[in-house]
Order: C-alpha cells, then structure tokens, then sequence
C-alpha cells in the first residue's frame, strides 16, 4: 500500500453539500504482507484465517511457503505481480509463460482468484501495464487457466475527478486501455480505496470522522443523479465506476482490493478509529454502494501489523492481528 491523497475536488465539494475449482465469492478478504518481525509462520497465518472464517487472501509476490500452506484450503486468492517483474513480462510472452508456469501451474491446489499485474504503479512505468496483463492472460489461457482473472491494483488518485461521484473520470489515457481490456476478459478493476488518507490530509476541515467511518450523521446528496452517500468509502467507490462508465466500459465490476484504518502512527489513527472503520466496513459491503448494489468484494489491508514497512508510520499499523496472533481490538467476520 502506498500512500495515496484524494481527489481535491472533493473536500471543496463536500464543504458545499454540507487448478483449484473457485470457492464461491464472499464480501471480505484480508490482506498478507510479510514485512514484519516475528510473523507467525505461513501454515499458522493460513489457520489463522480459517478459524475466522476469512475465505479470501492477498498476497503480494508469489511465496513457495504461503501458497504451499494455501494448497487445499479453498482460501480464494488475489496473487500479485512484483512491479519490478512488469517490463519484463510486458517484453516477453515466454517470460509471461514461465511466470505462470512457475507460480499458477506448479500450485494447482490454490484456489487463485485473480492476478494483479502490479500494484499502484505510476509515472512511466505505467506503459507496462496493459501489455503485461495481456502476456499474463494469454498464459493463463494457453494453460487451460482464463478462469483466473488478469487485472491490476490501482490507487485512487487515477480518478481525477471525484466529486460528487457521478462526475468521475480516469486522469489518464492508459487507464481507459485497461478498462477495455477488463471489459473484454470479464475481469474486475482492483482497486486501493482508502478513506483514511482523505480524512488525514483534510484534517476535518470538510471530511468529518463520522462520514469516513461509517457511522451516522452527514448525507451527501450527488447533484448529478440524486444518490445520496452516508460513508466517504461509498463515493470513492462509485467515482470509479462513473469513470468506467466515461471509458466506455460499464460492464467491468470493482473489487476493492486494499482498504483499512491505521490503528496509530498519525492524524485520526488510533485503536477506535480503526476497530470502527473495519467493522463498518465489513458490515456495510454485504450491501454494495448506492449505485451498485449487491456485494462489494472487498479485502482488509492488514492482517498483522508490520513493522519494518517503510514509508509513513501508519504504514506499520494496519494490522488486524498482532504478529504474536492477538487481535488487535475486536473484530467479528
């Protein structure tokens, strides 16, 4: 997870408007990473999962130890591509190949959900992109394999209008080629919505603690088409897929693939803060959002606390769990 800002066209507005057969899709997945010290060991951290009855997982990289552990559990897996994998898989359909090869085909007990051609990628790098997840795909394909799904995670601020959320559309050209490219192979956007980072750089000046965690209190009605939005998560949501809409690619679905509240290091983070955002959120995606109703698969970031991620403090505090196991404050599945 990167650090991502949204949309300032938001606060402004808000101010104004005061192979495995696949297990069956559920709400909520958590997220794995394995930057911290003194982690449970792969087999506990899949036990771990199973004994909440969290039926989905995402994983960075591909890890011989955790997909091994994986084997047989039907725990639905999102697996991404190391970005600095994509210029070479974007180059080269044998090295696309050798890829699945080496990390789909060798685990045929994972249940593997979709793969995520890189994570939050920006800048230049952004013109791998599309022609890694076609390299990727056709693998899959040529291997018996289409049924797992080829996208890639994106940050927030690819949208770069948000607000209200009827008027969003992608900030660049590439994206609308990805879209076409979901659209084509019925796969999902993956998308990293977060809107603790909205409430923290805001600092309350339009976004209250209330509207980004899911509790009662502020409406915001959208101008553009009368829905009306009780959670901040909710209109980045639908701002995504009003700009698949402008791209011209309505059918592609959103899956939330990184979302979550920092339980200390920052503006906002704290204990509370955090069991109530994640709870909410559990809670509130068995429904969908205003514009799309139904489930909204959607995965916590994190399942444990890691703290030799770099970047901000906060980054090391999105932990569900403890490395030790212990919850980190209550939290029903």
């Amino acid at each position: 997870m990167a650090k991502q800002r949204f949309a300032p066209v938001l606060a402004a507005a808000l101010l104004l408007a005061t192979f495995a057969a696949f297990p069956p899709v559920h709400s909520i997945g958590v997220c794995n990473g394995v930057f911290g010290q003194m982690l449970p060991s792969p087999s506990e951290v899949v036990q771990l999962y199973i004994s909440k009855g969290i039926d989905s997982m995402r994983i960075y990289f591909p890890e011989s130890r955790i997909l091994q552990a994986l084997s047989g559990t039907n725990i639905g897996l999102i697996m991404d591509v190391d970005n600095r994998k994509l210029a070479d898989l974007a180059s080269s359909p044998s090295a696309a190949a050798g890829w699945v090869r080496d990390n789909i085909q060798a685990n045929p007990g994972v249940s593997f959900r979709y793969i995520a051609v890189g994570n939050e990628v920006i800048g230049s790098d952004t013109k791998y992109i599309l022609p890694a997840m076609q390299n990727v795909n056709d693998a899959l394909v040529s291997a018996g394999l289409g049924r797992i799904k080829v996208s890639t995670s994106v940050r927030f601020d690819v949208i770069a209008k948000s607000f209200p959320p009827s008027v969003g559309v992608f900030r660049d050209a590439y994206m609308t080629d990805v879209a076409r490219f979901l659209a084509e192979t019925g796969a999902p956007l993956l998308a990293n919505v977060y809107p603790y980072f909205a409430y923290k750089d805001d600092q309350q000046k339009n976004i209250q603690l209330n509207y980004a965690t899911f509790q009662t209190g502020t409406r915001v009605t959208d101008t553009g088409n009368g829905l009306i939005y009780e959670c901040l998560f909710d209109a980045m949501v639908d701002s995504i897929y009003a700009a698949l809409e402008k791209a011209g690619t309505p059918s592609v679905s959103v899956v939330v693939s990184e979302s979550g509240w920092p339980s200390a290091g920052g503006f906002g983070a704290s204990f509370r803060n955090a069991q109530t955002y994640n709870q909410g959120l559990i809670n509130h995606v068995r429904n969908g959002t205003p514009k799309k109703s139904g489930a909204l698969e959607t995965y916590i970031f994190a399942m444990f606390d890691e703290n030799q991620k770099g970047g901000d403090e906060t980054e090391k505090h999105f932990g569900l769990f403890q490395p030790d196991k212990t919850p980190s404050y209550d939290i029903k599945f």
